[in-house]
């Protein structure tokens, strides 16, 4: 079972400073899944998913997720260089776990609303220690989310650039990640277009 107490060595991290530049410059984080900003469903996805603490990644209109999103209890890391894509935002976010007691990060995208919390429960599952190096796969292809012990934080992050995010640095060590089968369970769709909103619910 996932661990859920104080001290759990699991911390979500939730990339969610995307502008939508596809969708007319909409924030990610603001579009409306279920009522509510996607930022919110995201975030209760990890929750249900095993975690408790979670670190959300902020970039275009910060400051009006910042007052539209209800997040308790999360810790809200503002990324400034987030147009320069998804690698900025990994940094940021891994920088902002550096003086925790986070042994490893379970890393997800705001904008996948099709994964849900049997695969997050599934990859922080596979966590053994500070050298976890974890991804959901779909039908053998690799995804979100993904977890990084802590020993692989500071190589990633200097990798981290555009919008590669880790993955050089996960096919430079493809010999050293568990990968975890989550196809039966979610749906690794991104909301990036028009066309993808219908994916989402009122």
């Amino acid at each position: 079972m996932a661990p859920t107490h104080k001290s759990a060595p699991v911390v979500g991290l939730l990339l969610a400073a995307g502008g939508g530049r596809r969708l007319g410059g909409r924030p990610k984080a603001l579009l409306t899944h279920r009522g509510r900003p996607l930022v919110e469903h995201a975030v209760g996805v990890l929750r249900a998913g095993g975690i408790e603490r979670v670190h959300v990644v902020l970039g275009a209109q910060a400051a009006d997720v910042r007052e539209r999103a209800e997040l308790p209890g999360c810790v809200l890391v503002d990324n400034p260089d987030w147009a320069d894509g998804m690698g900025s935002s990994l940094r940021a976010g891994l920088a902002s776990l550096a003086d925790t007691d986070a042994r490893a990060a379970l890393v997800s995208l705001v904008d996948q609303p099709g994964i849900g919390a049997q695969a997050v429960a599934r990859v922080v599952g596979s966590y053994d220690d500070e050298g976890s190096l974890v991804t959901a796969v779909y039908e053998g292809v690799r995804g979100h989310p993904t977890l990084f012990g802590r020993r692989h934080w500071t190589d990633i992050a200097a990798g981290a650039t555009g919008d590669q995010g880790a993955r050089a640095y996960l096919k430079a060590h493809a010999g050293e990640i568990t990968t975890v089968e989550c196809g039966d369970v979610a749906q690794p769709y991104d909301i990036d277009t028009e066309a993808d909103l219908a994916h989402l619910e009122p």
